[in-house]
Formats: C-alpha cells, sequence, structure tokens
C-alpha cells in the first residue's frame, strides 16, 4: 500500500528561523512558505535528494499545530507522510481493517496540491500519518 516517504514534518514555533536554520547553517536547500488555509498552517519545504522536510507552523490561532506546540515547547516531528498511488482505495482498505482516519476521511488537496488523508496516530504506533496520493 504505501510507497516512498514523501516528508518528514517538523512543528516549528518560529517559521523564519527554522528557514534560516536549515538554509544557512545546513547549507540545505529550502522553499519560500506557503499558506495552507484549509489545514491551518504555513509551511516551507526543506528538498534533499531522498525525501523532503516538511517545516510547519500555525496559521492562526485555530490551527491544529497549535496543540502539538503548546505541549512541545521545542517544536519536533509532528507526522510521517508516505506515498500510495490510489488514495481512495487505500483509505478503504484501512477503513475494512479498522483504522481512523481523522476527520470526514475524504481526501483533501495537500500542499502539494495531491490529495491527503491522515491517520490516527493510536493506530499506528503513537505516530501520525498522512498518505499523500502520487
Amino acid at each position: 500500500m504505501i510507497e516512498r516517504l514523501n516528508h518528514v514534518a517538523i512543528a516549528v514555533h518560529d517559521l523564519e528561523a527554522a528557514i534560516e536554520l536549515y538554509r544557512d547553517v545546513l547549507g540545505a536547500d529550502v522553499s519560500e512558505p506557503v499558506d495552507l488555509p484549509e489545514h491551518g498552517v504555513t509551511v516551507s519545504f526543506v528538498t534533499l535528494d531522498n525525501t523532503k522536510i516538511e517545516l510547519l507552523h500555525p496559521l492562526g490561532n485555530n490551527s491544529p499545530i497549535m496543540s502539538y506546540l503548546n505541549k512541545n515547547a521545542s517544536g519536533g516531528i509532528h507526522h510521517l507522510c508516505y506515498e500510495v498511488k490510489d488514495i481512495f482505495k487505500a483509505r478503504d482498505d484501512l477503513l475494512k481493517k479498522g483504522m481512523r482516519i481523522l476527520g470526514t476521511s475524504e481526501p483533501k488537496p495537500g500542499a502539494h496540491g495531491k490529495p491527503v488523508l491522515f491517520l490516527h496516530p493510536k493506530d499506528f504506533c503513537g505516530t501520525l500519518i498522512e498518505l499523500e496520493q502520487i
């Protein structure tokens, strides 16, 4: 079902500082920030040869990232994103296996404009999983 790792998302309190850290200290290629109002976040991607790092920052006080950052003063890894070929088939297979999908179980456009779903962390060893259709 899952293909390759698409990205690791890191929640950050200060997006500009995180961008500077990856760009200026680690020498990485970092994208400009993009607001994703449907997900309540602003994101910037660190592009690596084999994957990406998504820097997540809350977009407004009602952002789902706020509760994570309130519990994790330094920020940290928020979720892992895996690619799937058919997000609807993956969703249906997971639901048949008793897995929980966050929200309405209907895919939404993600940061790359492709459909995504989030899987409940309690079903996946305490890790929030994002599936992105490739």
